[in-house]
């Protein structure tokens, strides 16, 4: 069982009326690591992970979450999944610390909530309603319901929308925390540097299709190198620079003195380019490496209109 994927989507489809919001999705999550799906508005993200938690049903497709079906298996699955949604979930009259030590009874061995509620500064609003919540302490108590439990593997739907930088850091560390404890978590989020700090595996969801799949490094790698920029006096001699450098290797002299350099950008290929500058009498200044990040990928494949 633990060779088999916690989650295991194949040909999923979801449709609201005419609208097609899921079309043929295959998803696979390995046990014990973070899997995030990033995706557009409207690519399907939010869907998807609602039919893996038994909320939806889907019209067409299989679905299997650590190994059960989330609809007629739900009353099995339920107690061995956790579940933060994009919103919702909770009462609006309850009181914030009311809400999660209720959430804890209905669990087997809880987390202390105490720990819980100091971990994600809960303090201050804990005999506050719910609907008189921010939305950052709005989603702090929402994840923290979501882990009370001590899930086998975790749901979180935009777990840091709306958060500071310091919530969000403490909502980073109470994740990798998780992973560390073999907790199996799946997240959907906005934020591309989120995804590259914390997911063993990004899958990019567009028109209900999953388009790109592999760890951060895979994906900010494949399809383009690194770049290796510098600047010197104007006019060198790049025929002479790429006769030196491995013949897949580009150079071009963007503006006077403004050099860069595409190929596979590695420690041999920078000790080739400073020792040719030293040869002739170069000093490279401002060089520098540069790479894809996550979000170079995401709007190369999704493209940069805005999504209603």
């Amino acid at each position: 069982m633990r060779n088999e994927p916690a989650v295991e989507v194949t040909g999923l489809v979801k449709r609201y009326g005419t609208r097609t919001a899921v079309d043929g999705l295959d998803l696979s999550v390995a046990r014990g690591g973070l899997t995030a799906v990033l995706g557009p508005n409207g690519a399907g993200k939010t869907t998807t992970v609602e039919v893996c938690e038994g909320y939806r049903r889907p019209d067409g497709g299989s679905v299997r979450v650590l190994g059960l079906d989330p609809v007629t298996d739900g009353a099995r699955l339920r107690p061995r999944i956790g579940v933060m949604l994009q919103s919702g979930g909770v009462y609006p009259g309850a009181r914030a610390e009311e809400m999660l030590r209720h959430t804890a009874t209905l669990h087997a061995n809880p987390v202390d909530p105490d720990l819980l509620i100091e971990r994600l500064g809960l303090e201050s609003c804990g005999r506050t309603a719910y609907r008189r919540l921010s939305g950052g302490q709005q989603q702090r108590l929402a994840l923290a319901m979501a882990v009370v439990g001590r899930p086998e593997l975790v749901f979180l739907d935009e777990p840091t929308a709306g958060l500071d930088p310091q919530a969000r850091h403490a909502t980073w560390d109470l994740v990798r925390e998780l992973r560390a404890d073999g907790v199996t978590v799946v997240l959907t989020t906005h934020f591309m540097d989120e995804a590259e700090q914390l997911a063993d595996q990004v899958v990019i969801i567009d028109g209900g299709r999953a388009i790109a799949r592999g760890t951060p490094d895979e994906l900010c790698r494949g399809g383009a190198e690194n770049t290796l920029r510098f600047s010197g006096r104007p006019g060198l001699d790049l025929v002479s620079l790429l006769n030196a450098l491995p013949a897949d290797t580009a150079a071009a002299e963007l503006t006077p003195g403004n050099y860069r350099i595409e190929g596979k950008v590695d420690p041999q290929l920078l000790a080739t380019v400073t020792s040719w500058c030293a040869q002739h009498g170069v000093l490279p200044d401002r060089l520098s490496v540069e790479r894809r990040t996550l979000e170079d990928v995401f709007l190369e494949l999704t493209g940069k209109e805005l999504r209603a």
